[in-house]
């Protein structure tokens, strides 16, 4: 999705990247080496006003903890430049996309004439209806 808003930048004091022994292709360059990159951000140090702060707690879901810390794990690259990359990235992304308020919705009320549309057709179905009773013989 093309966000609208202009890229989000990342206070380096708000963030804590830890590397983790990774899964995936490298074959035993996986077992030596860890590539994986765990990456935290403290999203009180971000500043963020209080409604793209909820935005941004329903978006992140379970990769936000209880202490106000999100938690994003990349691990698709075989190095931990590239994965560090990927993290930010993801992270950046989902801190835009809190930043996008949703449109609001207009209600709508149909006019008059189409109330009046809708109470003719039910009246007409409901003598198609009736017609279809049991006939007496009288």
């Amino acid at each position: 999705m093309a966000s609208t808003a202009e890229p989000y930048h990342l206070p380096e004091e708000a963030l804590e990247e830890k590397f983790l022994a990774s899964t995936g292709p490298g074959g035993q360059n996986v077992n030596k080496v860890a590539t994986a990159c765990q990456l935290r951000c403290d999203v009180f140090k971000l500043g963020l006003a209080p409604a793209v702060y909820a935005r941004l707690k329903s978006l992140a879901g379970s990769r936000m903890t209880l202490e106000g810390e999100i938690i994003l794990t990349a691990r698709t690259h075989r190095t931990q430049e590239a994965n560090r990359e990927e993290a930010r990235a993801r992270l950046t992304e989902l801190i835009a996309k809190a930043h996008i308020a949703p449109r609001r919705r207009v209600k709508t009320k149909p006019s008059r004439a189409a109330k009046a549309r809708r109470v003719d057709e039910k009246k007409g179905r409901g003598a198609v209806k009736q017609g279809r009773g049991k006939v007496r013989v009288e």
